[in-house]
């Protein structure tokens, strides 16, 4: 039975009601869907349902008398906010352990023998296998339920979007040449069968984009594949007829979404198959038959699609010039609309720059929700101006907008601090050591294969001498028309550093270091790099290196340089990057943006 519950406190009593009637004691619920992905569909957006937090990442636990939700540092502001009043506790986390971390605590604060309840649906293989491991005796575990279908009335339905085919002109390679290469990797590790549940492997394999998900070009699909054939779970009303055909001359069958996991109890005995993991849920795990042999992989797609082939990188590189000029042009607009003195807002950021961007041959969407956050909202990382709460841009402070774009032949996010009015020293000095840590890092050559969590250090290292630090990683991998945020590679200090997180060849990370100053300002400066083969150095081994390509074309703002923290050969990295980026952007813009371009790329060793 549904009940009708309008607020967090009612909706947590209403699933305390529903854990009671079901003999669970504490209920876990994570930022996750049955594809564990990022951004959500509305349909599993339950953990924000129940607590009114509105960020990204957070993992919610409810025992009887006690809720709470575990976040990292970049969300600790917002959710102390959001979550007053709720009775919801925050609970501060270190970055990248949000899943463990509430298991440790319900290990500690249970008594006696209790059972804990998750829907394992939305919950990794991996993680489940964690808990286990980490739980002491006298905890069950039931994972066989979603107790948000009882209290969860007005819950939304499954996205309807439409699918489209990536055109093969932009995709590079065809669906065939990947299902070959990925039947390869199955029979290298010995499996003759592969599930995949990450939304944008499917989409990259089968050269397909959608818009189930905000911002991300996917769809909801789960894949089967064999050596000779593939099925393909995904709402059939969402693929037109001829799509549907030319799917099946490639040997990939449609089958009904919810097919998938009674699908996979009709396997074949002796069937070995493929999975990663941390990419399938347990759910579906246990929905095998017992004849059935896992092998276990990491996922053979997510190296093959994180490492962009030369004609990817070349549509990416015409992306970043369409995004670079709508970028000067929205810019240009900005520093004019300042000196005259007019109004705007947070909110008028976010809608200017998209229109700028809408203008640009084959855009599609952002790729994120716009960040545009002035002063103390900047020191937010992931702040978002609403409605209801954003601030008006006047005055004297630094604003600082992360935004990005969808094209059909790239993904692009930069992040960019402007200033309002005159800057102080203080800011000056903060602006100048977080590009310090960006160039740093920009120009640093790695050898092939190192995991790319070592490199974090790198571009903190001009913010630790001077006592400060910020508390997000520094680069996240990108997407080709897909997922902003993509793995394998990861630059950050709170990933582990595996042979998966290797960096190799064509990989397309962002580079991104920060500080924030609560209650002032934010600071984040970010362009997207490309890894390319050093080929003009002679090493002392058969090891190849590997250097940055900077991808990104935009101005970075000079005004807040304070000149003297930077060396020589800092200021040359800059004016050559800004060099380029009037080389490569003038012949994009109008007139006008030309001048301010001039004006904006001019070498500071003038």
């Amino acid at each position: 039975m549904t009940t009708s519950v309008d607020t967090p406190s009612q909706r947590i009593e209403a699933l305390r009601r529903s854990m009671t009637a079901h003999g669970v004691d504490a209920w876990l619920v994570p930022s996750s869907d049955p594809h564990l992905s990022e951004y959500l569909p509305g349909h599993w957006q339950g953990r924000e349902w129940l607590t009114g937090f509105t960020g990204s990442v957070g993992t919610l636990l409810v025992t009887r008398d006690f809720a709470g939700l575990w976040v990292d540092s970049r969300y600790w502001v917002q959710a102390a906010r959001e979550l007053s009043g709720s009775g919801i506790e925050m609970m501060k986390v270190a970055q990248g352990q949000q899943i463990l971390a509430p298991i440790d605590w319900f290990d500690v604060h249970h008594q006696g023998p209790a059972t804990l309840g998750f829907d394992g649906a939305v919950l990794p293989l991996a993680a489940h296998r964690a808990f286990s491991a980490r739980l002491g005796d006298g905890v069950t575990i039931k994972s066989d339920r979603d107790l948000l279908e009882e209290i969860w009335s007005d819950r939304p339905a499954l996205p309807q979007a439409a699918v489209m085919a990536h055109d093969d002109a932009f995709a590079g390679q065809t669906r065939l040449d990947r299902l070959g290469q990925l039947r390869q990797a199955m029979n290298d590790a010995g499996a003759d069968a592969h599930l995949i549940s990450t939304l944008d492997d499917i989409a990259w394999l089968f050269n397909l984009r959608g818009s189930d998900v905000d911002y991300n070009p996917v769809f909801l699909a789960h894949a089967l594949v064999d050596a000779h054939h593939v099925r393909l779970f995904i709402d059939q009303d969402k693929v037109p007829a001829a799509l549907c055909e030319a799917l099946a001359d490639d040997g990939v069958f449609l089958h009904d979404y919810a097919e998938a996991r009674e699908s996979l109890t009709r396997l074949p005995k002796g069937t070995r198959l493929l999975i990663d993991p941390a990419r399938v849920t347990l759910s579906l795990v246990e929905a095998l038959p017992g004849q059935v042999t896992l092998v276990e992989a990491f996922q053979p797609t997510t190296l093959a699609k994180a490492c962009k082939s030369d004609a990817e990188i070349d549509h990416v590189r015409a992306a970043m010039a369409r995004d670079g000029a709508a970028l000067c042009r929205f810019l240009c607009w900005l520093d004019e609309t300042l000196e005259r003195g007019e109004s705007i807002t947070e909110l008028t950021i976010d809608a200017r720059l998209t229109a700028e961007r809408v203008r640009e041959k084959h855009f599609v969407s952002r790729s994120f929700p716009t960040i545009a956050g002035f002063n103390a909202n900047g020191a937010l990382p992931h702040y978002r101006a609403t409605e209801a709460a954003h601030s008006v841009i006047e005055g004297q402070g630094l604003l600082l907008i992360d935004s990005g774009a969808q094209y059909l032949d790239g993904t692009t996010d930069i992040t960019r601090v402007i200033p309002v009015g005159e800057p102080t020293s203080a800011q000056k000095a903060d602006y100048t050591r977080v590009l310090k840590g960006m160039m740093v890092l920009s120009r640093t050559r790695f050898p092939e294969g190192i995991e790319a969590p070592r490199l974090d250090a790198i571009a903190r290292a001009p913010l630790w001498e001077a006592g400060l630090d910020y508390g997000h990683g520094t680069g996240h991998g990108v997407g080709y028309f897909l997922n902003v945020h993509e793995g394998p590679q990861v630059i950050s200090r709170g990933a582990q550093p595996t042979p998966q997180t290797a960096m190799r060849e064509g990989m397309i990370t962002s580079i991104e270091p920060g500080l924030y100053r609560p209650d002032q300002w934010g600071i984040r400066i970010e362009n997207l790099v490309v890894n390319r083969l050093v080929t003009e150095v002679e090493t002392l081994s058969d090891d190849a290196f590997l250097e940055f390509e900077t991808l990104t074309l935009c101005p970075i703002d000079t005004r807040l340089i304070e000149r003297s923290l930077l060396r020589d050969d800092e200021i040359a990295w800059l004016d050559d990057y800004h060099r380029t980026v009037f080389e490569r952007l003038s012949p994009e813009v109008d007139e006008e943006t030309r001048n301010w371009l001039l004006e904006k790329t001019r070498p500071l060793t003038r």
